[in-house]
């Protein structure tokens, strides 16, 4: 396994429709991370994949292209064909139990009701790696919850999630050359925390 290589994968959908929508959260993030260190993505096996150092680290970022409830087949090919451990994998997606513009940083765990998390999971045989979720909140009447998350921000909640993003993306940094425990510790606010 390689120590020093990385392989952060947002969940979303990559059909064009889906673009900017509250399930496609993790892509964002991604996105952010690739301009940030200045990389683009090419489409290849089961993901768009685009490469970046930072710090002496190897970032392998992925967005998956297969559909949300199938990310496992990406990054179960990605982590062998990389060779990377799981727990120098993180995910990135939204989170329906988070107030927007929080988001949370866990070691490990469950998937709850997220079709990617789950997946993931699945295809692995375990939830030892590490997660960011990221805050969508419930603002919908019972049952619509797929319209819900399927939909787009609205401007008042773009200003919250924006600097989110931002954020985001100093955390994985973060990770990648401090490690799980101290990003944690810095960026899980007391605010998400109370909300856990």
């Amino acid at each position: 396994m390689n120590e020093k290589k990385y392989l952060i994968v947002g969940l979303g959908n990559a059909e064009q429709q889906y673009a900017g929508t509250r399930h496609n959260y993790g892509f964002e993030v991604v996105n952010a991370v690739a301009k940030d260190l200045g990389a683009t993505f090419q489409v290849d096996k089961l993901a768009y994949i685009a490469r970046a150092t930072y710090k002496g680290r190897t970032l392998v970022l992925a967005m998956p292209t297969t559909f949300m409830n199938l990310s496992g087949k990406a990054v179960k090919y990605w982590l062998t064909a990389e060779d990377i451990a799981p727990d120098h994998c993180m995910v990135i997606c939204d989170d329906l139990d988070l107030p927007v513009g929080t988001f949370k940083i866990k070691p490990k765990g469950g998937g709850g009701s997220h079709n990617g998390l789950n997946n993931i999971i699945d295809l692995l045989g375990h939830k030892n790696f590490p997660r960011l979720r990221c805050g969508i909140g419930k603002d919908y009447a019972q049952g619509y919850q797929i319209d819900y998350v399927l939909g787009r921000f609205s401007d008042a909640e773009l200003k919250l999630v924006e600097p989110c993003i931002a954020r985001a993306v100093a955390a994985i940094k973060s990770f990648v050359t401090a490690g799980i425990e101290p990003t944690m510790n810095l960026f899980n606010t007391q605010e998400t925390q109370n909300n856990e």
